[in-house]
């Protein structure tokens, strides 16, 4: 049996009408750009998301960026990121023109340690910026209580948890403010690039509104220095229909992960994800570890069971910030993850019997039988 680590066209065979429907309203319309289905998508997301405001943006990168941006944090301060993850929450640090100061995570759930947070503040720092790694939300209520004795504002990066709960709140509403990826492959995905920051300042929203529009709130008017970042009418109106199905494409997750840790338990040098017990993850990825990582992905692939690495290289070893200085050894629980993760088939079109199938696989490796 193939199993492929990601596939995107069932999504769309399962609402082909709905989604065509929402095509035909929208090229109908003549309107493309900062019309009525985004401020529709805007309204329905913030209620999904347990906020007051919802503004859509371009892409999840540029959604962090502007959210920084609008809430004045930029040339000078610190803000606090995990040392592992993807990229792109050191990325939105950079371009606002504030610097990344790595935090190494829990190596259970591989989200940011918030034990290890406060002796990384010093009187530059302004903001912490965890992400709710591979669907799963960090410790928000212990983050949020760092950073109000310490007067620091928080960005949650809720790119991939849409739907998650940390105490049974939801993501995009644990922070002062969020910044949300519609990246095709997210559990809310657009079919294309897009994004979205989530808060309940009403005036770091409107500033994000500006920011978005090249700084202008009127034609040829421009206060600030934007960003062209707008998420557009099509899909707007393709998130709309996406985001009535999201919680059932969620809950269909959640037995393939509890499949996944019952058959892979014990089995050879794995480490299984770990879920608090006040968290319920929307198993954006499922992510097992083990020393043998490459020789397993091949041999998974050999069977044809597609697998990814999310990620292989921790942020402080790429290319982008090889002049900060640091080098391999400073961040080793992160360096450590990254050789050792390995994400498997999971999402909503994915069988019980294609689950089963990867566990033989990885079984077979382990044993040793072909």
């Amino acid at each position: 049996m193939k199993v492929p680590i990601l596939d995107l066209k069932p999504a769309y065979d399962e609402l082909a009408g709905e989604l065509d429907a929402a095509y035909r309203r929208v090229m109908a319309s003549g309107r493309y750009l900062l019309g009525p289905e985004l401020e529709a998508f805007e309204a329905e997301y913030a209620r999904f998301s347990g906020t007051r405001h919802c503004v859509g943006v371009a892409n999840g990168l540029e959604a962090l960026q502007m959210a920084l941006m609008a809430a004045g944090i930029g040339p000078g301060a610190e803000i606090i990121v995990p040392s592992n993850g993807y990229i792109a929450a050191w990325l939105a640090v950079t371009h606002a023109g504030a610097t990344p100061v790595p935090c190494e995570p829990l190596e259970d759930t591989f989200n940011l340690d918030p034990d290890r947070i406060e002796p990384l503040v010093t009187p530059r720092t302004r903001a912490i910026l965890p992400i709710d790694l591979y669907g799963q939300p960090a410790d928000m209520t212990a983050i949020m209580g760092i950073a109000a004795s310490r007067g620091l504002f928080v960005l949650e990066d809720a790119a991939q948890s849409h739907g998650a709960t940390c105490r049974g709140r939801p993501a995009g509403c644990l922070g002062h403010a969020a910044g949300i990826s519609f990246y095709p492959s997210k559990n809310l995905g657009a079919f294309a690039d897009a994004g979205a920051v989530t808060t309940d300042d009403a005036a770091l929203a409107e500033k994000v509104r500006v920011l978005r529009n090249y700084g202008s709130k009127e034609r040829y008017k421009n206060d600030l220095a934007g960003l062209n970042s707008r998420l557009d009418e099509l899909q707007a109106a393709f998130l709309r229909v996406r985001l009535a199905h999201l919680p059932e494409w969620n809950a269909r997750r959640k037995p393939l992960a509890a499949r996944y840790l019952a058959r892979l338990r014990g089995v050879g040098d794995l480490v299984l994800p770990a879920v608090p017990e006040w968290a319920d993850p929307v198993w954006h990825l499922f992510v097992i570890r083990s020393r043998r990582r490459d020789a397993l992905a091949r041999h998974l692939g050999a069977l044809g069971v597609g697998t990814q690495v999310h990620y292989p290289t921790p942020p402080h070893l790429s290319g982008a910030y090889r002049g900060a200085g640091w080098k391999a050894g400073d961040f080793p629980i992160a360096e450590r993850l990254a050789a050792q993760v390995l994400s498997l088939p999971i999402g909503p079109h994915v069988s019980p019997e294609q689950v089963d199938c990867v566990c033989d696989a990885i079984a077979s490796f382990f044993s040793g039988t072909p």
